[in-house]
């Protein structure tokens, strides 16, 4: 995560750039620019129905991934997606079954529906295939501790994705925090993620179907926007897990979402910092930003690349812009590629780590019944300790 120490002393310019790259371990800093003589990774997708494939489907190919399969039943959306990106039909199979016996990808990666994620995991971790899937890791916390068991098991890396993991800005407020005097000790995080409604911007009407779904996708707003500040809180406390955790949601368009909650607040209580955490679908306008208050300051995430920070009251807060990530580490699906290529260990508490999206799924699971029950959740109480 943290850029290795000879670059301090030898290419501080350097230095700046490489810490935006904060999912990559010390050992590896010097492999972020790519190697020209690597393969690219054979990966199938699984699922076309979640609209986050467009990222893959419309990727600029840049040689550290190669499409080998595509696996979805719904001839309607192939047609649609294959007029519009053009790949060829040839890499198209109705099941996973049909797809493996013609093709054998190293890894597989997820756009189908969160439920769905079991049984991706089912059945390509006991052929020992990589797999990644969209954020949460999945609907609740049978299914991500099945879903683990399974990864260790056939010694498979099994990565979740999030947007907010390829911020620039997200990396550089992780480098002032770990500064350590630079805002001084984490008092609060809130997080505000979200926008006005997934129909209300445009969603596939494919996409929809699951995700305001109570079962496919284990909720509405708050699972699909509660996760990204359960991740990054997650990290920045070093995967410590919370003691206490309260929601409240809403239903406030039950015309158009009538199945599920497209409001959600949720405190979580930690020994000494309070993280909140507003995911909602009731937004005026698309955000995901983040303000982590110190002791001496703050640092404000406001997009993918602006950002404020205050050190102290006296000097005031000051405006920076993140510089974007290494190219080749810029989004998950070159880190996905360099994961499974170079094998690097992850910290638990790291985003894509199996262990800091187990604590993301525990979380929203604890918030759903918090907000169901009306009373706060006791962590240890709720998730008796083995």
């Amino acid at each position: 995560m943290q850029p290795h120490s000879l670059f301090l002393k030898i290419i501080p310019y350097i230095l700046f750039l490489v810490s935006s790259s904060f999912i990559l371990p010390k050992n590896n800093v010097k492999n972020t620019l790519g190697n020209a003589d690597s393969k690219p990774l054979k990966v199938a997708i699984i699922g076309l129905t979640h609209d986050h494939v467009h990222w893959v489907l419309g990727r600029e190919n840049i040689g550290d991934i190669e499409i080998v399969g595509i696996v979805e039943p719904n001839e309607t959306l192939v047609a649609r997606y294959h007029k519009q990106y053009g790949f060829s039909m040839d890499l198209v199979y109705k099941s996973m079954t049909t797809m493996m016996q013609e093709v054998k990808p190293e890894a597989v990666m997820a756009f189908n529906d969160i439920h769905g994620h079991l049984e991706v995991v089912e059945f390509f971790a006991p052929k020992g295939i990589h797999i990644m899937v969209e954020k949460p890791l999945a609907v609740n916390v049978a299914h991500a501790k099945k879903m683990m068991t399974l990864a260790k098991k056939h010694k498979i890396h099994l990565m979740t994705n999030y947007e907010t993991s390829w911020y620039a800005s997200n990396a550089k407020a992780f480098d002032i925090i770990e500064e350590g005097n630079t805002i001084g000790d984490i008092s609060k995080i809130v997080f505000n993620t979200g926008h006005p409604g997934p129909k209300e911007i445009g969603c596939s009407k494919e996409f929809l179907e699951w995700l305001t779904d109570p079962v496919l996708n284990g909720g509405g707003a708050l699972p699909d926007f509660g996760c990204y500040g359960a991740n990054i809180a997650t990290y920045i406390i070093k995967g410590e897990t919370p003691k206490t955790v309260t929601c409240v949601t809403q239903q406030t368009k039950p015309d158009i979402y009538p199945n599920v909650e497209d409001d959600a607040i949720i405190v979580l209580t930690y020994p000494k910092t309070q993280v909140v955490i507003q995911a909602s679908w009731n937004w005026t306008y698309g955000r995901k930003d983040m303000t982590v208050y110190g002791k001496n300051g703050y640092v404000f995430c406001q997009n993918n690349e602006d950002m404020q920070f205050m050190t102290n009251v006296k000097d005031g807060p000051k405006s920076l812009k993140a510089l974007p990530l290494l190219k080749g580490m810029h989004d998950p699906f070159a880190y996905f590629s360099k994961l499974v290529r170079e094998d690097f260990p992850l910290k638990r508490y790291d985003l894509a780590s199996m262990e800091n999206n187990l604590i993301v799924v525990q979380i929203l699971e604890a918030a759903k019944h918090a907000a169901e029950t009306g009373e706060t959740v006791v962590w240890d109480e709720y998730f008796k300790l083995e």
